[in-house]
């Protein structure tokens, strides 16, 4: 079966050479560095270190608070920092700058795999989430590279296609040194389908380990001062297409009973601003940009999030929260973000890549789940800008879901600990 597969990832190259040419048409990011993606990366990373994979954005942001206690815990050991997406790449330098190497993780084939485990020579892989590369995996295993899929997750639904792969995937998993499981339910998912029950560590979700940093508390304390607002502040963050025409509307109706209502609209993908401004003008909004840096004022409808790195200082802005990526079937994105400010959060039906996150902060009454319809996002948003009291109790309990479940990074790094089995 891998040779099956390793024989269609050559195939397709000449497809994925066409797709990032595409794509490289409003991100021309994707346009450079592709050797890196082949496993050519001499002289660019420190070999001998930590290699950690996270693949874009999301698993960055998560993956930041690890990195940052991995090199307090083993300031002698240099750590290389992977994505596959440009826009992960720029986070990646944006939050760690020269503290860490970046290069982009090769395509799963044999030769660049080989290539850039021989260059890179890491102590250990760490791999955020669910990226199961048969390849990478395969060649760990071979080299005896400890492998640890590190905040693991793993839903019903993907594990129904995995299990459909029979044996292939028995033998995948059984080469994965630990499996560092978000909860016992992901975790029993992966032993199902052939991961080795010692192989498994539940640890719990380290997206509960954040906090903010002095430098974002700066930001925030800043942006306050600037922008001095003294009118409700409602932000739709890490939107989607599809999402967008939804959030216009249902706030052109709120606008008509609460007329000093601030939007802060903030799509999750930089090749998608112009798009969504477009929208926002053709609506007839008064609005500006944020990598502007003006000042919203009494007339501003919308303040358009069209800046990269500023999400958990634009949260601290806002009285509620709707998280995008969830009144369309992207599964949405981390509600904990905003619940680090204590602000109600709002999120589609479609939260499946953050399931049991979401279903601990709806039982604990700290999120609201409402429908695609642009009506009942309206009717949420009212109900919640109409009473004060029950907006600052979903806030509260938000964030005492999110004390009450940290820890996950400590017991983490005593699984990675296990391994490089250093004193």
């Amino acid at each position: 079966m891998q040779i099956i597969y390793t024989l269609l990832l050559y195939l397709i190259q000449p497809f994925v050479w066409l797709k990032l040419l595409w794509r490289s048409r409003k991100a021309p990011a994707y346009r450079q560095r592709w050797l890196e993606r082949y496993g050519f990366c001499k002289n660019k990373v420190k070999p001998n270190g930590i290699l950690v994979h996270a693949v874009s954005v999301g698993e960055t942001i998560a993956a930041i608070p690890l990195i940052k206690a991995l090199q307090q815990k083993y300031p002698q050991l240099p750590i290389t920092v992977t994505t596959m997406t440009s826009t992960g790449s720029e986070r990646v330098k944006s939050l760690l700058k020269d503290s860490v190497s970046h290069v982009y993780l090769p395509y799963d084939l044999p030769g660049a795999i080989k290539r850039f485990l021989k260059t890179t020579k890491p102590k250990i892989v760490i791999i955020m989430e669910t990226e199961l590369w048969p390849n990478l995996i395969s060649q760990c295993y071979k080299q005896k590279i400890p492998l640890i899929i590190a905040n693991a997750r793993l839903s019903e639904r993907s594990a129904a296609r995995y299990g459909k792969l029979g044996k292939a995937v028995k033998q995948l998993f059984s080469k994965i040194s630990m499996v560092a499981a978000q909860n016992q339910q992901d975790g029993e998912r992966f032993v199902s389908l052939g991961l080795p029950a010692d192989h498994l560590a539940i640890t719990g979700s380290i997206k509960f380990d954040i906090n903010l940093s002095n430098e974002q508390r700066q930001n925030i304390n800043q942006l306050k001062q600037q922008w001095q607002l003294k009118r409700p502040v409602l932000i739709a963050a890490s939107t989607h297409s599809g999402e967008d025409e939804i959030i216009l509307t249902a706030f052109k109706k709120l606008l008509l009973k609460h007329a000093n209502l601030l939007l802060i609209l903030v799509p999750r993908h930089p090749e998608r601003f112009k798009t969504v401004e477009k929208l926002i003008s053709d609506n007839g909004f008064n609005y500006l940009k944020r990598s502007t840096n003006q000042i919203p004022t009494e007339q501003t409808q919308i303040v358009l999030g069209d800046t990269m790195g500023e999400l958990v200082e634009l949260y601290a802005m806002a009285d509620i929260a709707f998280v995008g990526g969830s009144l369309v079937k992207q599964g949405g994105h981390n509600p904990l973000e905003p619940a680090l400010h204590h602000i109600a959060i709002i999120t589609g039906e479609y939260f499946f890549n953050f399931q049991v996150i979401c279903e601990q902060l709806i039982e604990a009454q700290g999120m609201i789940v409402c429908t695609n319809s642009a009506d009942d996002l309206y009717s949420t948003i009212d109900r919640l800008l109409n009473d004060n009291s029950r907006r600052v109790q979903l806030g509260e309990n938000a964030y005492l879901v999110l004390k009450q479940n940290q820890g996950a990074l400590s017991r983490l790094l005593a699984v990675i600990n296990h391994y490089l089995n250093i004193k």
